[in-house]
């Protein structure tokens, strides 16, 4: 029998992965299969048609012309990196071994962009030896790329990130507006862009990313509009025509009680209203729009095997192999201000009902951050069954600590 996982007042909607006979299907495969296919647990798993399907949604919900840039940082494990060079045009990085990941699963080097605050010389010089565009964030990088283009005799394409003096409202890492390690300050802009012109760099156009996580659709398309305008001011300073233009994105997903997903359609009209007027007021440029988390991050799930049930005190405690030394954003320590539960389960238990008591999910470390769940209500899970947390594909296995305490790292799988 085949069903969808029931929503539930407590969870952010999680009825992405199917159930049958009981257990949560993952890229056509049983979880307990999938499990002793993996071979050992913990491990994340991306489900393959979920990434396919979420761009196939964007592309009927945007305008054909805005190309789609998968920002890597969100997901670099290079199975996944490679299936999404395949469905969008681009690929952003932000260091040289995210530039080495793309370049090796057949990323387009015209298509490949470069941010980030502390951009080494020597990953400059990779980035123009590359021949991919590097998004400027300091007056520094002007003489280094200068000097790498002089000693490679290319072209060093540059794009200039503007910390605008606007941030996206309601997103849940701004990344614009007052003072930020972020881009070059938009009044500071002009002087840069004349730097770039006597430095004989070939510029390109401009980067803007406000903010991250916004489940707000006015306030993406706010965001957008005010990017679109200032970059068109900017551009009466460029040393040459706008040929590349990121909105950035800032596109996000549900985690959390009362979230639900973003509302395409209105974003996809008033892109395409930007569209228009660009083609009036930057008529060589291509408007990208840049997205990590909302490509991949519902496509991905945590797997981790519970070794121990426990009560104290009246609590339950379920004991898993896995941790906050996997999955740093779902203990809560990756952002979070006041502790919020990322969607989960017992994945092989889908079909039983939820306990009475509420549980909690620890992992193994010596640590009370150690916490996957708090006092959520799950199913009935005893010692071997395996608890799934939802909304993993992003900032996971990477943006964790997997060397604390020495516990094994975890495997990943694209399935």
């Amino acid at each position: 029998m085949n069903a969808s996982i029931p929503a539930s007042p407590v969870h952010a909607p999680s009825t992405q992965f199917p159930v049958e006979n009981g257990e949560l299907v993952i890229g056509g495969l049983p979880l307990g299969r999938l499990a002793a296919r993996v071979g050992r647990t913990p491990f994340y798993a991306y489900d393959r048609g979920l990434l396919t399907r979420r761009v196939t949604e964007l592309r009927a919900a945007l305008p054909a012309s805005i190309k789609l840039h998968y920002a890597m940082k969100a997901n670099p494990m290079p199975a996944v990196v490679g299936h999404l060079v395949g469905l969008v045009e681009g690929i952003d990085v932000a260091s040289a071994g995210e530039l080495q990941v793309a370049l090796d699963a057949g990323a387009d080097p015209r298509e490949i962009s470069f941010a980030g605050p502390g951009k080494t010389d020597a990953e400059l010089f990779q980035a123009v030896a590359a021949g991919i565009l590097i998004n400027l964030e300091s007056f520094r990088e002007v003489p280094v790329l200068a000097a790498a283009a002089a000693e490679l005799g290319l072209p060093a394409r540059v794009a200039v990130r503007v910390n605008p003096d606007f941030e996206l409202k309601s997103s849940g890492m701004k990344m614009s507006g007052g003072p930020k390690q972020f881009g070059v300050d938009a009044e500071a802009v002009p002087e840069l862009l004349a730097e770039i012109g006597r430095a004989g760099l070939a510029f390109e156009g401009f980067h803007l990313f406000a903010g991250s996580q916004n489940l707000r659709t006015e306030a993406i398309i706010d965001a957008q509009r005010q990017c679109f305008e200032l970059a068109a001011r900017l551009a009466e300073h460029a040393p040459g025509p706008v040929k590349f233009l990121n909105l950035g994105g800032g596109f996000g997903i549900p985690y959390f009680p009362g979230e639900q997903r973003l509302d395409l359609a209105p974003i996809g009209e008033n892109l395409a209203l930007i569209q228009a007027e660009a083609a009036q007021r930057l008529p060589r440029a291509e408007l990208v729009i840049e997205l990590g988390r909302y490509l991949v991050g519902e496509a991905g799930v945590y797997v981790c095997r519970v070794l121990d049930r426990k009560v104290s005190r009246g609590q339950i405690f379920l004991v898993t192999d896995g941790g906050l030394h996997h999955h740093l954003a779902a203990s809560g320590n990756f952002g979070q201000v006041i502790r919020k539960n990322y969607p989960a389960a017992i994945g092989n238990r889908m079909s039983s009902p939820v306990d009475v008591a509420s549980a909690s999910v620890v992992g193994p470390l010596c640590t009370p951050l150690d916490l996957l769940a708090d006092r959520m209500p799950l199913g009935h899970a005893e010692v071997g069954d395996l608890v799934v947390i939802f909304q993993s594909g992003a900032y996971g296995a990477s943006a964790s600590p997997q060397g604390f305490l020495g516990h094994p790292p975890v495997t990943e799988v694209l399935v």
